[in-house]
């Protein structure tokens, strides 16, 4: 779970977060899936591309060992924070809507998401 487990959480939640959104607009969760997901979903990899180098950046152990994807801090904010402005960015790119409305609710559910996993089973596995 400490490795690969907590990416395909933040990928299946992200998902979610898009089927959400689809639904909400009466938009076909299916058929458009893929379009609304890619630019998040490239965000949150960016950010656990960045998470990890975070931690192959620190002193002492191994960028391995050192490496914690369940974390709140960093793992979880670089991840949110990397999956809202890429996210953005890339919608903005590619003609989708970038509204600041829509930007203060994904920014919401996003932080709710990728970064309450993460609360929740700190708080939870003592």
């Amino acid at each position: 779970m400490k490795k690969l487990g907590p990416f395909v959480v933040d990928v299946a939640l992200v998902l979610v977060f898009c089927a959400i959104g689809r639904r909400s607009h009466d938009e076909a969760i299916a058929a458009g899936l893929l379009r609304t997901f890619w630019p998040f979903g490239t965000g949150l990899l960016l950010g656990w591309v960045i998470s990890v180098a975070v931690a192959a950046g620190r002193e002492g152990v191994s960028a391995a060992q050192r490496f914690d994807g369940r974390a709140v801090w960093p793992t979880g904010v670089i991840v949110w924070l990397s999956t809202l402005v890429g996210g953005m960015a890339l919608r903005a790119v590619s003609g989708q809507g970038v509204a600041l409305s829509f930007v203060i609710v994904a920014a919401t559910f996003l932080a709710l998401f990728v970064i309450g996993w993460r609360a929740a089973v700190r708080v939870l596995v003592r």
